[in-house]
């Protein structure tokens, strides 16, 4: 895989697309992207530009890799999320767009409170805190996980945006680390939630890329999703929100959960797909 732009894009498409990538050519240009540290103009205007020997075989490295479906974002370490960029590795999961419905409803909630204090569980890179606090100037956050490894990548990522002040980062289970005060404005989380049955029907980037540990649940996928509604409960302000993620077709499972004398139910918001994606939970 060595010469033009052109060429190499030409090789790169034609292997992913064999290996059954989703748009292979998109895929073999922003892998291109990466390699070179160039934009997605110059790749389009420059096809006659030449790689040199080191850049040939590292381009040739990342598409062996997107061969073998690890997701892109590993590769170049950097998901989009919030219109943020954040540093993502093996040990956190990927953001994606649907999670993004998490801050949009917690800003419609409460954008108006003032210095909101904010919980995020299993915060992960910490895309979800970092988002609000990107837009909320007055409001403080504490992104509770219970991996090491992705509490250090939530820190780099709250220091990329400067926000490193306005984050506390604790490592526990869930919201064991805070008793029983009522603390918080708001508990947000995108849970681990799908059932163990459903692993091996995953997509491989998913299933054998990303940590497990932040994607099963138990047998109905709710395992997690039950201790943080108990949890919240005692935790939040009277009135502030609880705000979290669930799985394709779990909406109906979860509304039973719903303790009617402690929570008001908001809203339940869809993706794109009209899948409920986000419930949003206020307490009385």
């Amino acid at each position: 895989m060595n010469g033009s732009i052109g060429k190499i894009l030409s090789e790169a498409t034609a292997r992913l697309g064999t290996a059954e990538i989703s748009e292979p050519r998109m895929e073999a240009v922003s892998l291109l992207i990466h390699t070179l540290n160039v934009d997605r103009a110059f790749i389009i205007a420059h096809p006659e530009h030449e790689l040199n020997c080191d850049q040939s075989e590292r381009y040739r490295g990342f598409v062996a890799r997107r061969v073998s479906h690890e997701p892109l974002q590993y590769i170049t370490g950097v998901q989009e999320f919030f219109n943020l960029k954040f540093e993502v590795t093996p040990d956190v999961l990927i953001p994606r767009p649907e999670t993004e419905l998490i801050v949009e409803a917690a800003l419609d909630a409460w954008r108006s409170a003032e210095a909101p204090l904010i919980a995020d569980v299993g915060t992960g890179s910490g895309c979800i805190a970092i988002s609000l606090l990107h837009e909320i100037s007055d409001a403080r956050a504490i992104g509770v996980d219970i991996s090491v490894k992705a509490l250090a990548i939530a820190r780099r990522n709250a220091e990329r945006h400067g926000l490193l002040d306005r984050l506390e980062l604790v490592h526990a289970n869930g919201l064991s680390a805070f008793g029983e005060q009522a603390r918080f404005s708001a508990i947000v989380s995108n849970p681990a939630y799908i059932p163990v049955r459903d692993i091996d029907s995953l997509q491989p980037e998913v299933r054998d890329h990303e940590p497990l540990s932040a994607l099963v649940a138990g047998e109905d996928g709710l395992s997690h999703v039950r201790p943080l509604m108990q949890d919240a409960a005692n935790l939040l302000q009277t009135g502030g929100y609880l705000i979290f993620e669930i799985g394709s077709g779990q909406s109906a499972a979860v509304q039973t959960l719903i303790n009617k004398k402690t929570w008001e139910l908001i809203d339940i918001k869809n993706d794109l797909q009209q899948i409920p994606r986000a419930f949003v939970l206020q307490k009385k």
